[in-house]
């Protein structure tokens, strides 16, 4: 019998699909994986060997990684199963693939392909909420808390000359009038509950963060350029505002949106300045799409209230980063997709929801 083939759009991720199925995977890829995935599996190699053992029909397989709609339909010949992030598929892969079982979205809103045309041909459309996605979305909420409850000036410091070299002035109350809490006299401390969140980009990552910031009780708006169902926004529940309106209404604003030329510099010293003074920026997308040099103005002028971001301007960044200078700042190391185990059981879910199509 044949082996398999899948047609897998290329991505760092789903090319760990062939290193799971395709025998003639590279030894240094299959190396570059084990190194990527160490601090938190030491063991990849046993790792493979379980994932393979539940996949009687899949393993071994041929997989081909395609980077365009063009090599996408090239490669549809003979495939049994697709997987793609954001290649559109359509009649035309349709007419390409006429031994097509499945066609698996890496991710949870399979927009990009024709579900109807599918439908009608037999082929399933499969889809899967990224562990990742959550974690991401996790993160956001993290670091909103943490410039909410002023944790990144604060935490760990506990002692009166610790307190004082953070800026504080620590003095205990009159305990036979007042409560003690908070005699380290830290202020700005905010609650995110009945602030207004406004996330730009209501995608995958965007809907988790709604649903989490809805749990504390914001307010939360969205805007993209194309507004979704009303029914799918109440979901979320969140309400659509044009792009100003976002701005000048929102406590936190969250970008949750990919990089590439239209969104480079979408936040600039323009849109920056049209935010709600004292507002807070929460960047967990790209960062290029917020202007470095107008980010650091609003930070440096108080316009801008605070800011976090996940991943770095240049990666490993530098102790003297300007950045790092302002006190409202949080910058994490490209963490908020961790840990690794999010993209290995993704993976694992994936290929072996694949399997199960394999009749």
């Amino acid at each position: 019998m044949a082996k398999p083939v899948l047609v897998v759009e290329e991505d760092p991720f789903l090319r760990l699909i062939g290193v799971t199925l395709d025998p003639a995977t590279s030894t240094e890829r299959i190396a570059a994986f084990a190194d990527f995935f160490a601090h938190d599996l030491p063991d990849f190699a046993g790792w493979l060997q379980q994932l393979r053992g539940r996949l009687p029909r899949l393993f071994p397989a041929e997989v081909r990684l395609v980077n365009s709609s063009e090599a996408l339909r090239s490669a549809l010949g003979d495939a049994d199963f697709s997987v793609l992030e954001s290649l559109p598929f359509g009649a035309a892969e349709l007419a390409a693939a006429p031994r097509l079982r499945a066609v698996q979205k890496y991710g949870a809103i399979p927009g990009n392909i024709d579900s109807a045309a599918c439908a009608a041909r037999g082929v399933a459309v499969l889809t899967l909420r990224r562990r990742a996605n959550i974690a991401c979305a996790e993160h956001s909420i993290a670091l909103m808390l943490a410039l909410s409850r002023q944790l990144q000036r604060t935490i760990n410091r506990i002692s009166i000359s610790s307190l004082q070299a953070a800026g504080f002035t620590p003095r205990t109350y009159d305990r036979q009038h007042t409560a003690n809490s908070n005699w380290a006299r830290v202020p700005g401390i905010r609650l995110l509950h009945e602030t207004t969140l406004g996330i730009v980009g209501l995608g995958e990552i965007g809907r988790e963060v709604a649903t989490r910031a809805a749990a504390f009780g914001m307010n939360i708006l969205y805007h993209q350029r194309t507004p979704l169902p009303d029914a799918v926004a109440a979901a979320h529940h969140a309400h659509y505002a044009d792009f100003d309106t976002l701005l000048e209404s929102s406590d936190w604003v969250v970008i949750c949106l990919p990089g590439n030329a239209n969104t480079r510099h979408l936040f600039n010293a323009m849109r920056l300045a049209r935010m709600k003074p004292g507002a807070r920026l929460i960047n967990i997308s790209r960062p290029e799409i917020v202007d470095r040099d107008a980010l650091i103005a609003a930070l440096r002028s108080g316009h801008l209230g605070g800011f976090a971001l996940d991943p770095l301007y240049e990666a490993p960044g530098r102790d003297d980063d300007e950045l790092l200078q302002f006190t409202n700042v949080l910058i994490t190391p490209h963490i908020a997709a961790q840990p690794r185990f999010n993209a290995l059981d993704d993976i694992a879910d994936l290929i072996t929801g694949l399997e199960e199509k394999w009749s």
